[in-house]
């Protein structure tokens, strides 16, 4: 755990509120944005960023843990299955708009070639596709590379969190990038120019 979180942990001990502030703004985007990706809807995913904030205030004097960040996606990660089993199956088409912000993992794809127009608005068009197929995956597979990408937590934080061995969370990430692979074979063929 960094530093910052450290003291703000301290702080918010000993009574100062306005360091809970400090900590939830600092791990918004990676926690929430594991979260919208593993809900139904944004309405969800505040309704779940709020409890794993309520959890997290209720045990705050007994977290001794090494990483934050790790034990708030174990309590996101277990509301989430919470919720899914308490909810009866629904059919929806995901939200590919999840965000505004430049840092979602789908805007980290390299573009090594040229930047013209035509490339631009085609790589534009594949964060939506991006969000899409991970929204498609098992809901296993898709924490796990939620929890890679989002949080950049190591397998064996993953695995602890999922209550798996580390071969399983390894498993799950690699039939989670073949998966998605394989759905964006072709949207991969067509910012590449290659036709499939």
């Amino acid at each position: 755990m960094d530093h910052p979180e450290r003291k703000w942990i301290a702080e918010y001990r000993k009574g100062r509120v306005e360091a809970l502030s400090l900590l939830v703004e600092h791990f918004r985007r990676p926690l929430y944005g594991f979260i919208v990706r593993m809900t139904e809807s944004v309405t969800d995913a505040e309704d779940v960023f709020q409890e794993v904030w309520l959890r997290a205030i209720r045990h705050m004097d007994s977290y001794h843990e090494k990483n934050f960040l790790s034990w708030l996606f174990r309590i996101a990660h277990n509301l989430v299955i919470d919720r899914v089993r308490r909810q009866k199956p629904v059919v929806s088409f995901p939200d590919t708009g999840f965000s505004t912000t430049s840092t979602r993992w789908e805007d980290r794809i390299p573009d090594t070639r040229s930047t013209a127009p035509d490339r631009q608005m085609a790589m534009r068009d594949v964060g939506p596709r991006i969000a899409a197929a991970v929204a498609k995956l098992p809901p296993e597979q898709r924490a796990v590379f939620l929890m890679r990408m989002e949080g950049d937590l190591p397998f064996k934080e993953i695995a602890r969190i999922q209550k798996v061995s580390i071969n399983t969370a390894l498993a799950r990430m690699q039939y989670a990038l073949n998966k998605l692979r394989q759905d964006l074979k072709s949207d991969y063929a067509e910012l590449a120019g290659i036709r499939t």
